[in-house]
C-alpha cells in the first residue's frame, strides 16, 4: 500500500517554533532538535499501525481504521479519541492541540502539522 514502509527524518521546517507552540522546554526542543525519529507505517486497506521511534528507545504505537474513531497517543503519552480521514491521498487528524496530515510525496513520508498559526513540516526518506 502507499504508506507501507520505514522512514527516517531527513529534514524539519519551523520545529522549535512549533514545539514552542505546544509549550514544550527548551531542553525537551533541544533533544529533539536533530533526533533521527523512525516511523513504521504498516497499511492493509483502510487499517493502519503507525510506530514512530525516538533516540534512547522512547516508542508511540497508534493503530486506526479510516473513517473510526480510535484511541491515540500523543508523542508525550497522552490519550485521546479521534477519527482519521482519508482526504485525496493525505491522513488528516485532529490531535488535542494541532492539525495533522501525512501524504507520500516522491516517496516520502510528509508529515505536516499546524497549531497557533505555525506550520511544522516533517520529512522522512524511506529506508525499508
Amino acid at each position: 500500500m502507499a504508506f507501507s514502509g520505514k522512514y527516517e527524518v531527513a529534514s524539519q521546517e519551523n520545529y522549535e517554533e512549533f514545539m514552542k507552540v505546544l509549550k514544550y522546554s527548551a531542553d525537551v526542543i533541544e533533544k529533539g532538535r536533530n533526533a533521527k525519529v523512525i516511523t513504521e507505517v504498516t497499511q492493509n486497506g483502510n487499517n493502519f499501525t503507525w510506530v514512530q521511534i525516538y533516540p534512547g528507545g522512547k516508542t508511540m504505537k497508534n493503530a486506526f481504521e479510516i473513517g473510526q474513531e480510535s484511541e491515540m497517543e500523543t508523542m508525550d503519552g497522552k490519550k485521546f479519541k479521534a477519527t482519521v480521514k482519508m482526504e485525496g491521498n493525505k491522513i488528516v487528524c485532529d490531535f488535542p492541540n494541532y492539525h495533522h496530515t501525512s501524504e507520500i510525496e516522491g516517496g516520502n513520508l510528509v508529515e505536516t502539522s499546524t497549531c497557533g498559526g505555525v506550520t511544522y513540516k516533517r520529512i522522512s526518506k524511506k529506508i525499508a
